[in-house]
């Protein structure tokens, strides 16, 4: 099957979703080997995905994950980038996902250690204690109390590791890194996702549309970030009630300063952790505190608690300075972590 769709491929001839659902099938089980698997995904990469093969791995790859089920009265969401933008920021979008939650937002985080950065989602709640290989009936526990919960990919896509070192051979964007952050294993229909291109703004919410998706927003700054920036503008892609809006916010435009990308940017783990406790207590730079508050703004809106960015970055400044987000860090790692260890950084 696999070296009858690679010939295909190779000749830059589309497939269709059931021809992909069928190889995904058995990718995904394991009966395809390394060097099958990276012909496969090469050659794919370099056609160029349709969205028919897109919407046929995601669904084959939700198929073969874990889930969970969320017990939660509202709009759950995820926030979270393609990744691969090589700028080395702080982790904006775990960031923001403690100032949704705690301004009244339901997130369900989903994330991965870090492919190109310093630092991944997964390393962040790792460092505090949190138990990566949690079942997903404590998870759904978890996010019921706290409105956040952090889902480790690799344990819920288990069927995964088939791939895993074709992908590492390639040492280059596949079509996983941008279904990774579509693939959220509590089903949210509502998601704000950076992306590493352009081309993706308007794809992915029409992608996910298909799959009954209901807030989509889609984030690509002008400086090269798959999340929201405060340095430059940022190119925004919506779809709220079945209509598909494009739109550029400006950070001065909703109330924010104009930062530079340096004051973002980190070196180590160590800082990775530092300035992410050190925006949700109100101790890191302007531009770090700002970022978050942009980014976290796009989740307030994709959430149905703002209707738009000035009242969404207002309301996660106030989260913030407030001590709200910080007060929720300090719940949250008190019952899935070592509070030591946060005490340790916001005494230090």
């Amino acid at each position: 099957m696999i070296l009858g769709i690679i010939s295909k491929l190779e000749k830059k001839e589309d497939i269709t979703y059931e021809q992909m659902n069928k190889v995904m099938t058995d990718v995904l089980s394991g009966k395809t080997d390394d060097i099958e698997n990276s012909e496969f995904l090469a050659n794919l990469a370099s056609k160029g995905e349709t969205d028919d093969e897109l919407l046929g791995m995601l669904d084959k790859m939700q198929e073969f994950s874990l889930k969970i089920e969320a017990k939660n009265q509202g709009t759950v969401i995820d926030m979270c980038g393609t990744g691969g933008d090589k700028l080395q920021t702080f982790n904006i979008s775990t960031t923001a996902s403690f100032v949704v939650a705690a301004a009244g937002g339901i997130v369900a985080k989903h994330g991965n250690r870090s492919s190109s950065g310093v630092s991944g989602s997964a390393d962040i709640f790792e460092y505090f204690g949190y138990d990566l290989s949690l079942e997903p009936h404590r998870i759904a526990e978890i996010l019921e109390k706290y409105r956040i919960c952090f889902m480790f990919a690799q344990k819920f896509h288990p069927a995964m590791k088939h791939v895993s070192s074709a992908r590492k051979q390639l040492d280059k964007r596949t079509a996983f890194n941008l279904l990774g952050p579509l693939s959220n294993p509590a089903g949210v229909k509502n998601q704000l996702v950076g992306v590493f291109s352009i081309e993706y703004l308007d794809r992915l919410p029409s992608i996910l549309k298909r799959k009954g998706a209901e807030n989509i927003m889609t984030v690509r700054s002008d400086d090269g970030m798959d999340e929201f920036s405060t340095s430059s503008s940022n190119r925004v892609c919506m779809l709220k009630e079945d209509k598909v809006l494009m739109n550029a916010i400006d950070p001065e435009m909703v109330g924010l300063h104009k930062s530079k990308l340096q004051d973002i940017q980190i070196n180590s783990k160590e800082e990775a952790v530092k300035s992410f406790v050190g925006v949700l207590n109100n101790t890191a730079n302007q531009a770090m505190i700002e970022t978050t508050a942009l980014n976290a703004a796009g989740g307030l809106i994709v959430a149905n608690i703002s209707k738009n960015f000035e009242e969404a970055v207002e309301l996660a400044l106030e989260t913030i300075k407030s001590g709200k987000a910080f007060s929720l860090l300090e719940k949250f790692v008190q019952d899935t972590g070592d509070v030591s260890k946060l005490k340790e950084i916001d005494n230090g």
